[in-house]
């Protein structure tokens, strides 16, 4: 008699992927509904589901391919990237890298980069927080140990790069907005997505102070942050955009090489 995993992998596969030899290996019997009839319902009632959870995380990518195509989008993701946890919420970070491969998708290149700004609203939406940064600590140090020190952005920061005019693509099919001309041709965007005051945000970055971000989020010194930045913009001034991204809750954090500051 099979075990109770083996008959959980079983249900899966016959409900998920239409395979008969495990529709056969479970043994279905009994009512007027074939054993393959049985099991459609539970397919399109967990198919509904997934579509149901990723249209909520991903409108966007939704409104721009059209319900039909997004279904069989999701159906196809399902397949390929079975879920591994309870949670349907929070399922889904792999949609950008699949429509990236995924064939019907090739004629929308920017597809995958929406999908990758719209898990990380989703994520930073559910992301921990944390205190302010503490001021008075950082203006106490030493200038001498500044070029050491290294920031820590807030758990809800993503930063999302794209050749596309990401912003606008995005910004185009939110509620309210009435302008959704988009020209592809007007270069792409570096954004910073941020939860702040309970509310999570979009904004443009340049790229100078995306290339900042970036190396202080992957716990770069901070003089090394400085090189990335001017290297990418040589206009980057490093105290405007220190305050700025301190005072927006950004930067949450600072270590210096034997203490740490909040």
């Amino acid at each position: 008699m099979p075990s109770l995993s083996e008959l959980q992998r079983g249900f899966a596969a016959a409900t998920l992927f239409g395979d008969r030899a495990a529709l056969t290996a479970l043994g279905i019997v009994g009512g007027r509904l074939e054993a393959a009839a049985r099991l459609a319902i539970y397919h399109n009632s967990v198919l509904g589901n997934y579509r149901k959870a990723l249209g909520a995380t991903y409108p966007v990518v939704r409104a721009l391919v059209g319900a039909a195509f997004f279904g069989a989008a999701v159906e196809a993701f399902v397949r390929a990237h079975p879920s591994s946890r309870g949670d349907v919420n929070r399922y889904g970070g792999e949609l950008a890298r699949f429509l990236a491969a995924y064939p019907p998708a090739r004629p929308l290149p920017y597809l995958p980069d929406v999908a990758r700004l719209e898990w990380a609203i989703d994520q930073a939406g559910i992301a921990a927080d944390v205190p302010p940064l503490a001021l008075a600590a950082l203006a106490a140090l030493p200038p001498d140990e500044l070029p050491r020190l290294r920031f820590r952005l807030h758990p809800s920061a993503r930063l999302v790069a794209s050749a596309y005019p990401l912003f606008r693509i995005w910004q185009a099919h939110q509620p309210g907005h009435e302008d959704d001309r988009v020209d592809l041709g007007e270069g792409g965007d570096a954004l910073l997505v941020l939860r702040a005051a309970g509310a999570v945000a979009v904004q443009r970055l340049s790229r100078g102070v995306h290339a900042f971000l970036l190396a202080l989020g992957h716990n770069l010194a901070l003089a090394d942050a400085v090189d990335h930045a001017l290297a990418a913009d040589a206009a980057f001034n490093l105290g405007e955009e220190l305050k700025s991204h301190v005072a927006s809750g950004a930067i949450v954090s600072f270590s210096a090489p034997r203490v740490a500051f909040v």
